[in-house]
């Protein structure tokens, strides 16, 4: 594979080309920084607007900055369509969220006349369809009541009711991470809307684009611990990336479409919108061409990654002998890039957990997953690497361990959009501050146009060749009717031909899913990565299945995770939502008896989830709790039968959920034990051994 480094006129052709895309322009507005800097991406934040209109000039930067990855991120993801419009091209590409203006289709008729008053619950509504929101998850309560009679007058907007308020913040982030837009869900007040916490912890610490609406008891009311008051933007200060209370009916059209900009724009996250009751209820006439006011967020996004730092990346690589690409969710958008920079160069690829996806599973330099639970010869390439490129990574201690050992012989190339995250664990030898898919494009233009060409790395490539022989992805071959998990996942895989969008919870079957399901594309796996929240498998499902893909949505779950949020059987079936679930059930909480196999001598502490009275049945019945709700559902028991069962889910129309039963005693092999290093890695044994 022929590749090149660069000229200095081509270098410098380029510096200004992506300068001309990413400079912002003078800005008339005085910003003042948020003092509050208990959160490590305070930077991110700005300052909270409370009470009145104001005016800016926002500053102008170009759309190709923040139109990043239209191919993931755009374009309608359900059957839901404009009523009162002409469809045409223009109108089925609607904006994630980045543009610096709402993304209005040009078509768009409003419900109520220019000058005609309506309540603040219509405005909101009518803000969110000009944000091209088709779908939603929103839960009712005495603070919402009034944006939930609004939703039923827009004829543009479905609302699947979820039938918890921490099931539609997870389905709001399965919806924005399997079709690449903001998520939206919608609470009420107090318990409402502290149902919510765990879903923004988990949308911020994933990079998941979404925006968590509350209502609030009225503004007379707050402080006075008024029935269902809970400070929600205290509560949630350091666990979103930005958050607002109105207190004006003016400012809702240009709260929400400055929500929508921070959740998607540089590294995504959650932003919380708390209504007040009396400002939903109020009437007013909206000024929707109101300016934004985030001058200094957009004066501190990332600009264009610079020439002369792109060309020290490629000299490190023309001197490497063993380079590794280290890609993560920071990557999901740049898939296509990363994959022409791989071709050009020939470098080996291995990703982390939030990374599946983004490099095809079935690529001959793909190494597959890294860290605790990654293959061996991925951990060994990192190990004996002497040029690591981490790509939308935060050097997790899930993929490290031990710091000081990781790619310890390895000269460090770290980009990444969020300054906060470069040299925060790991201190790079080279760092680029800038949206991953700029830099990657870059590269790749300097690459091309360039005279010399890029080392052969074929003999680096025979050596991992060499460690996948000696150490391959196995599981012990049951002589009897056990199904073992690892076997029910590859049967699925096989069965699906990869061709599916999975969810799961966290565990042990989440492991297995990463290891045993090969992903192709990215956007088809959907997990908690950062938080690890138990129960995050069926409401995501339900959300990515919400987006109206042309694939099966299957949550492969735990029984200790499908339980938490169970009650979303009755979602998916009321919603008609066409989600299979694949349940490992092994009667325990399997992850935490693995450790306490490997590091407590296997004393049980609480991890047995059966009934201790009768242990011999299966406890609970999750077939009759989904007969309950109207889901069809199956158990299988026996290996000679799981294909079949599996093929039996697949084939039937809607909803499905089948019952595999598997042994406690499997253990997610290899395993690096936390903070230890590559050296200290466990390829063998299980629970029935002592240790």
């Amino acid at each position: 594979m022929a590749a090149h480094a660069c000229y200095h006129s081509t270098a410098a052709a380029l510096q200004a080309s992506l300068a001309a895309a990413a400079t912002p322009s003078s800005s008339t507005e005085k910003w003042r920084l948020d003092s509050n800097t208990t959160s490590r991406r305070h930077h991110h934040r700005t300052e909270r607007q409370h009470t009145g209109k104001g005016s800016c000039q926002v500053s102008k930067i170009s759309s190709t900055f923040f139109s990043t990855a239209v191919d993931h991120n755009n374009g309608l993801q359900n059957s839901h369509t404009w009523r009162r419009r002409r469809a045409t091209h223009s109108d089925t590409v609607i904006s994630s969220g980045k543009s610096l203006t709402a993304p209005t289709p040009w078509s768009f008729q409003s419900r109520f006349g220019d000058d005609e008053p309506r309540k603040g619950s219509d405005i909101l509504v009518e803000a969110l369809e000009r944000e091209g929101v088709r779908t939603l998850f929103a839960y009712p309560g005495g603070a919402s009541m009034e944006i939930h009679q609004a939703l039923t007058r827009s004829e543009v907007i479905r609302n699947v009711l979820c039938r918890h308020e921490q099931g539609e913040i997870f389905a709001a982030e399965g919806y924005a991470k399997a079709s690449g837009r903001v998520g939206v869900c919608i609470a009420t007040s107090g318990p409402g809307a502290t149902n919510l916490v765990t879903g923004l912890a988990d949308a911020l610490l994933d990079s998941v684009p979404l925006v968590a609406i509350t209502g609030q008891v009225p503004r007379r009311f707050i402080g006075t611990d008024a029935f269902q008051e809970t400070p929600i933007v205290e509560v949630t200060r350091s666990i979103t990336k930005h958050n607002y209370l109105v207190m004006n009916v003016d400012d809702i059209p240009r709260i929400i479409r400055e929500a929508f900009f921070l959740a998607a724009s540089g590294r995504p996250g959650p932003v919380l919108v708390d209504i007040p009751k009396d400002i939903q209820q109020q009437m007013a006439i909206p000024v929707w061409n109101q300016p934004m006011k985030l001058a200094a967020y957009l004066n501190r996004l990332p600009p264009a990654p610079k020439v002369s730092l792109m060309e020290q990346v490629l000299r490190l690589i023309s001197r490497a002998r063993k380079p590794v690409i280290y890609c993560g969710g920071g990557c999901l958008h740049a898939s296509k890039e990363l994959r022409e920079f791989v071709e050009l160069t020939g470098i080996p690829v291995t990703s982390t957990l939030m990374g599946l996806g983004t490099f095809p599973a079935s690529d001959e330099l793909y190494l597959q997953m890294l860290g605790m639970h990654g293959t061996v010869y991925a951990n060994y390439a990192i190990d004996q690497s002497d040029c690591l490129l981490a790509f939308g990574v935060r050097f997790d201690d899930r993929v490290t361990g031990k710091l000081e050992a990781f790619a310890s012989r390895a000269n460090i190339v770290h980009i990444d959009i969020d300054p906060a995250e470069i040299g925060k664990n790991k201190q790079p030898h080279v760092s680029i501050c800038a949206d991953v898919q700029l830099a990657l494009a870059g590269m790749i233009k300097l690459i091309k146009e360039g005279p010399n060409a890029v080392p052969d790395f074929s003999s680096w490539q025979e050596e991992l060749d060499e460690q996948k022989l000696k150490w391959p992805m196995t599981f012990p071959k049951s002589d009897n009717s056990v199904i073992l998990p690892q076997l029910a996942i590859q049967t699925l895989c096989e069965l699906t031909g990869g061709n599916a969008i999975i969810s799961t919870g966290v565990g042990q079957h989440q492991m297995w899913a990463a290891q045993w399901y090969k992903y192709e594309q990215p956007r088809r796996w959907l997990t908690s990565g950062g938080l690890g929240t138990m129960g995050f498998g069926l409401p995501a499902a339900l959300g990515a299945a919400a987006t109206g893909p042309d694939l099966p949505v299957i949550d492969i779950d735990g029984d200790g995770s499908f339980i938490m949020n169970i009650q979303e059987l009755a979602t998916i079936h009321v919603e008609k939502l066409p989600v299979k679930i694949m349940v490992l059930n092994n009667q325990h909480l399997g992850m935490v008896v693995q450790w306490e196999d490997r590091f407590y001598k296997a004393n049980r502490a609480h991890t047995y989830l059966g009934d201790p009275d009768d242990e011999a049945e299966i406890y609970p019945d999750f077939c009759k709790i989904a007969e309950g709700c109207k889901v069809p559902s199956a158990r299988v028991t026996r290996k000679e039968d799981l294909r079949e069962a599996i093929a039996t889910m697949l084939a039937t129309p809607g909803p499905y959920l089948l019952d595999v039963i598997v042994p406690h005693q499997e253990h997610v092999l290899p395993m690096i034990p936390g903070g230890a290093s590559f050296k200290d890695i466990i390829t063998e044994g299980d629970g029935r051994t002592i240790y």
